[in-house]
This record gives C-alpha cells, structure tokens and sequence, in this order.
C-alpha cells in the first residue's frame, strides 16, 4: 500500500541517511566539535582545534612537567548554504518512501554530497607542499600509487601524526593506480556507502578515497582541467553544520540531525504554479587548520 503519510520528518530522516552514507570528504576531516556549537556569533562557530604536547625527557630530580592541556579554538564561518528544491506531484507524496528516495531524494542528495565534498577540497588553495609532476625533486610520478611515499615524507618531516593520514585522488590517478598489483584488491573498507564505493585501500601509511571532485581548472589552459590529489591529517581541515530554525509559518517542516549532519526539509504548496515544492537545504562551513599537515600531489589533465 501507498504510503499516504510521507511528512517533512519522513522525508528528512530519509535525506539525512542518504546524504551521510554518500559523502566522501565530509567523514575524513575534523569533526570532533560539531556536538557542541558553543560560541556562535554572527556566522560564525568556535570550534576547538586538537591540543599540541611536547615530549619532554624525565629529570627526577626537577620532577615532572605540567603542561597547559590547551586546544586552542578556531572561528569557521558558515558561508556555505546548499539547496536543494524540486517540485512534486500528489503522486509523488502519496509514492512510499522507497519510490521517493528512488526518483527525487537520492538525485538530492548526491547534489549536496557532492558540492560538500568540493566546498570541502577548497582548502587545497592554502597547501604550499607539493609531490608528482609539479615538484621536480620528488621520486615518483603522479601515476605511481608510490607517491604516497614522497607525500609520506613530507609530512612526516612536518611532525604530523602517522595515523589518520588520507589521500584522495581522482579517476585518472585511480585508473593508474589500480593498474599496479598493489591495489588489485581493496583492504580496507569505510564505513558508509559512500566511503565503500570510494575506499581503495589503505597503502604506504594512507587510507586512500578516489572523488571525481578532486579535479581543477587547469592554470596554464583555460578548456582543460587536471587533478590535484592531496594526502592529509584529519586534523589538517574542519567541517561545521549548524542546524537551520524551521522557518516561521511554515507547517509542513522538519529539522533531522545525526552525526554532526544537520538537514531541514520544508515543504509548500506554490499556488503561483500550482504545484507542491520539496526544499531541502543545509548550513555548513570549512576551516583549514592547519596546511602543514597536507601535501598537494599534481595529476595529470583530464580530457
């Protein structure tokens, strides 16, 4: 039987499981705060950065050495704003949430999925490190998964944490990788839908994730693109949501949260047009911690 009752929290319970499980970038980056929201002023998050310690070696006679457990904080502003709104039909909201998801939420979706993930990659404008075939100095090519060695090094050589280490990359480079033995076969799966259709594996110390939104205008030619890989820290970039108030008048709406995801979903009757319009939207920000604690890898062009 059809079902008749698909309302705002329906459709929004629905949009936010589908909007976590295809995001690629949004699960790799910092997001420890997000339960919080404290200190918001204007547009704007304070967001806590993660403690920085020394290791200092032992002096029994002098005794130990408190030290200041300071994160620090950050302010993220929430310039982000994706929409998503489309027009249904009295046989769109009497279809179960099966058929609905099928034919307009999922298509929603992967629109915000997608602009997340590339609002996102937008920190790769503060990164000056660089490996592959802008760097000259380095051993690898873009297309040799073993670039990861020399992005590797630099970050190492930059003190950053051997764990949590990503790499993401496009088709081109996924194409040369997967060609090599090494990554005939994927290791390591994520957690979401999302992350399993991208994860290729971890290797040489990264968790790797292939996104066709890695890919950027290319500087020196105006009709091309070409890949900008980057291999991180999660702790090199932050992502922010802030949960949107239901609008005032508005009846049929609904505010769905999970896992630092926050979706609203409000839907009208347009009597200009005559017809019922679904809008779904959301508010984030991203911040850039910290860009010593990522690497550009330069791929090759994309046709």
């Amino acid at each position: 039987m059809a079902n008749t009752l698909l309302t705002p929290d329906v459709i929004a319970r629905a949009a936010l499981a589908n909007l976590y499980e295809t995001t690629v970038m949004a699960p790799l980056v910092h997001r420890d705060y997000e339960p919080e929201f404290q200190n918001r002023v204007g547009d704007t998050v304070t967001v806590r950065k993660p403690a920085v310690f020394q290791a200092k070696e032992f002096d029994r006679t002098a005794g130990i050495d408190i030290q200041d457990a300071t994160e620090g904080s950050t302010d993220v502003n929430l310039n982000h704003f994706a929409d998503v709104s489309f027009a249904v039909t009295a046989k769109d909201l009497s279809l179960n949430i099966q058929d609905f998801s099928a034919q307009l939420l999922n298509p929603a979706m992967e629109a915000i999925a997608q602009k997340i993930d590339r609002d996102l990659l937008t920190f790769r404008d503060d990164i000056t490190a660089e490996v592959g075939q802008a760097d000259t100095t380095s051993t690898h090519g873009w297309d040799n998964p073993k670039v990861m060695v020399d992005a590797g090094k630099v970050l190492t050589k930059a003190n950053v944490p051997k764990n949590e280490r990503r790499y993401v990359f496009g088709p081109e480079a996924a194409a040369a990788y997967q060609a090599d033995p090494l990554f005939h076969e994927a290791d390591k799966r994520g957690d979401t839908e999302g992350l399993m259709e991208a994860a290729i594996g971890r290797k040489f110390g990264f968790d790797n994730y292939e996104t066709q939104n890695i890919s950027v205008p290319e500087q020196t030619s105006g009709n091309s693109t070409t890949e900008v890989g980057v291999a991180f820290h999660r702790t090199a970039v932050a992502l922010a949501f802030r949960p949107l108030e239901l609008p005032r008048g508005a009846q049929n709406a609904a505010i769905e949260n999970y896992n630092g995801f926050g979706l609203r979903v409000v839907y009208d009757y347009d009597i200009n047009k005559k017809q019922d319009v679904v809008s779904i939207d959301c508010l984030y920000g991203v911040k850039t911690l910290d860009a010593s604690r990522a690497v550009l890898v330069k791929g090759g062009d994309v046709a």
